[in-house]
Formats: structure tokens, sequence, C-alpha cells
């Protein structure tokens, strides 16, 4: 799923990683470049993961600083 915000394409998207839901966008430029802002952050439940990954999009396309994830896991 895609949608437009200020002439930009942003594709949210959410992947399970272990008990964890793991928050990713893409954004589609208006000439035609593509940017994957990668792995966001990692979430309790899917909708979560989904709402954030629509925050990080809105304020890429906004050039306003990415929202900070809730927590940060470490891998030992």
């Amino acid at each position: 799923m895609h949608f437009v915000h200020h002439g930009v394409a942003i594709q949210p998207s959410v992947s399970k990683a272990g008990n964890t839901f793991v928050a990713r966008v893409s954004i589609l430029e208006e000439d035609g470049e593509t940017t994957s802002l990668g792995d966001l952050g990692h979430f309790a439940n899917r909708e979560s993961a989904f709402a954030f990954a629509v925050r990080c999009g809105t304020a890429f396309a906004d050039e306003e600083p990415l929202p900070k994830p809730p927590c940060i896991i470490r891998h030992r």
C-alpha cells in the first residue's frame, strides 16, 4: 500500500522479526528517485509499527526530523 503526501509517494511496511514487528518505509520522490529509510524501530504489534512507518515517511517528505522509536533493541 502507498499514499501520496505533498506530492511524495510513501510506502510504509512492516515485517516480523522474532517476537517483534519492524517498521520500514520507502519514499518515491517526484523526480522518480526511491529512498528506503531502512529499519525504523521494533514494536510489539503490527499496527504500531505501521503507524510509526507512516509518521516517519511524512516527516521525511516534510523535511522534518524523524521521530525516535519508543525503544531500542540491542543485539549481543
